[in-house]
């Protein structure tokens, strides 16, 4: 369990200093929703 927790704590931190803010990892979310949304409507007009 106290691995669990120490490797999320890293991963957070890790994504936090890659973002530089909660604003940027906001956007970035957000384009991977963006991203999510195109590839299924690709495959649903391919269907």
């Amino acid at each position: 369990m106290k691995t669990l927790f120490l490797l999320i704590m890293i991963s957070t931190i890790g994504l936090l200093i890659g973002c530089h803010t909660i604003e940027g990892a906001g956007k970035d979310i957000e384009r991977g929703g963006q991203a999510v949304s195109e590839t299924a409507r690709d495959v649903k007009e391919q269907m």
